[in-house]
């Protein structure tokens, strides 16, 4: 059975019983109608699971969703905003955020704990909570299923972003259509686990905790966790899913097929979100599809290739359309795995760059031409066991250096 797959879908309003709402909350203070609080929800209660920033400090928002999750609790929905990251804000961060996650559900008179809380933005800054509050109150009367509504979601999150990031995948089991609806932000601050970045997926299919924490995981390993602009883990980076079950189809109840494609829907939504964070990353001329293929394992393979995506001498050259491979082999090497330089193959596109560890400088030309596209691909094979990586990068311009100077 196929997958139906729309690209720049409506959003999350896609799947069935969910309806969103967009809002201006004036979070970043500015005097500006920017929309930057959305409230998505579901009146069928739904099952979740989340996957969360690894790194030491954990904004508020990523602390009480993990809080609400662990009471195994049915859902309805969560509350997000952009502007303020409600990190490193001590315990007020944290009751600011139970807060918010309080008032959608008392706004949508659903139960306590029912709610998740997302925030993104500037760290360091208490959030202006008399506004956001009567802004959920808001956007409680205002939800509504339609697709105006929740494109109007996918904008309230953007921070840097410069455009929306949305996508669905379809597919039918019995006669029944499931649905996997998802949208996204993220542009700056981007290397997983996971990036400074939000995604949010909801499906109308009913699945038990462990299966969509099962699901969800692999997807972000092979997608999220696949990806850098800028080398820079983030304090809030947050992936939801939500399954509310209005489709009828239940996936503890069906056979492992039906499953099978449930997988397929979610990596296909992850990895299109995760395309659409690199694509638009801040400031960037270039994505580079970078495989790391022969590694001794996929460790390895991963070290490697992060070793190379995240390198300035490297990320500069391909801003400066310059197929400089010695860059590219010597990050190869100081990610210490154990290379052996007379035994690797490389390639810009499917052009030699290397063969056996010998430059094939014949193609110079073919490598320039290669390297001033939009997106290319470098591969390396190590020759050296079965591991490979796939990461997803991007070029470094003086546009990223002058936007980062200050916010």
């Amino acid at each position: 059975m196929a997958i139906e797959f729309i690209n720049d879908s409506a959003g999350l309003g896609d799947a069935i019983g969910f309806t969103t709402a967009a809002v201006a909350a004036d979070i970043r203070e500015k005097g500006t109608d920017r929309l930057d609080l959305t409230l998505v929800c579901s009146t069928p209660p739904c099952t979740g699971a989340g996957v969360f920033t690894r790194n030491d400090v954990k904004a508020a928002p990523v602390r009480v969703c993990r809080e609400i999750l662990d009471t195994g609790k049915p859902l309805h929905g969560f509350v997000a905003n952009s502007g303020n990251a409600n990190a490193c804000t001590g315990e007020q961060g944290l009751d600011d955020a139970r807060a918010m996650a309080d008032r959608a559900a008392a706004a949508t008179q659903l139960p306590h704990n029912s709610f998740l809380v997302c925030s993104t933005g500037r760290i360091g800054r208490a959030l202006p909570m008399p506004r956001i509050l009567a802004r959920i109150d808001q956007a409680a009367a205002a939800l509504a299923a339609g697709p105006e509504a929740s494109r109007k979601s996918a904008e309230a999150i953007l921070t840097s972003d410069t455009r929306p990031k949305t996508c669905t995948a379809r597919f039918t089991w019995q006669g029944r259509t499931v649905t996997v609806a998802a949208m996204a932000k993220g542009a700056g601050m981007i290397q997983p686990n996971m990036a400074t970045m939000l995604a949010f997926l909801c499906t109308d299919a009913a699945a038990p905790v462990a299966l969509l924490h099962t699901v969800l995981a692999g997807a972000t390993h092979r997608t999220f966790n696949a990806i850098t602009v800028d080398g820079d883990m983030s304090t809030n980076d947050t992936v939801l899913l939500l399954a509310n079950g209005a489709s009828g189809v239940n996936l503890a109840a069906t056979p492992a097929e039906a499953r099978a494609l449930f997988a397929e829907a979610i990596e296909q939504v992850c990895a299109c979100l995760a395309e659409k964070i690199v694509g638009d990353g801040e400031k960037i001329s270039k994505v580079v599809e970078i495989i790391v293929r022969g590694a001794r394992d996929e460790a390895a393979a991963e070290r490697i290739a992060r070793a190379i995506g995240n390198s300035l001498l490297v990320k500069s050259s391909w801003y400066g359309e310059d197929p400089n491979w010695g860059r590219v082999i010597d990050a190869a090497g100081y990610a210490r795995t154990g290379l052996v330089e007379e035994k690797v193959d490389m390639f810009y596109d499917e052009t030699p760059v290397l063969d056996h560890g010998i430059a094939q400088n014949q193609h110079l030309a073919r490598w320039k031409e290669i390297v001033k596209q939009p997106r290319f691909r470098i591969t390396l094979d190590l020759r050296l066991g079965e591991g490979m990586f796939r990461l997803l990068a991007s070029d470094l311009t003086e546009g990223y250096v002058n936007y980062n100077k200050s916010e």
